[in-house]
């Protein structure tokens, strides 16, 4: 799915332009940086509620260049600026994590598949 369909399936805003129509091949919806860490998520779109600069750290970590702001949250300049100089595109939502994700999903974006030894 290219970043341009996720942004017309959720009503988007663009806060930044890194200049190309990315492609994403899974999503992930989650607010706690460290469980983005704990999965691989190459270009994979992270739909979060966490407007800081960790959360621009942690996509430059797992190689992550779409993120969507849910919950009509906006970036402050700082967050641009970081995601600007990583490549990172971004966007927001009115949408909350649980609308936007089941939208994503209902157009066929799949979140990555994960083992787990329970």
């Amino acid at each position: 799915m290219k970043a341009s369909e996720i942004r017309e399936i959720l009503g988007a805003t663009m806060f930044n332009d890194c200049g190309e129509d990315l492609e994403v091949e899974s999503g992930c919806g989650c607010d706690l940086m460290s469980d983005v860490l704990a999965f691989n998520h190459n270009e994979c779109v992270l739909l979060t509620g966490a407007v800081n600069p960790q959360a621009i750290r942690t996509c430059e970590v797992v190689d992550t260049h779409v993120v969507v702001f849910v919950r009509g949250k906006q970036p402050s300049e700082e967050i641009n600026r970081l995601a600007d100089c990583a490549d990172i595109q971004l966007m927001g939502t009115n949408y909350s994590m649980f609308e936007a994700v089941g939208r994503l999903y209902a157009a066929g974006l799949r979140g990555e598949e994960i083992e787990n030894d329970f």
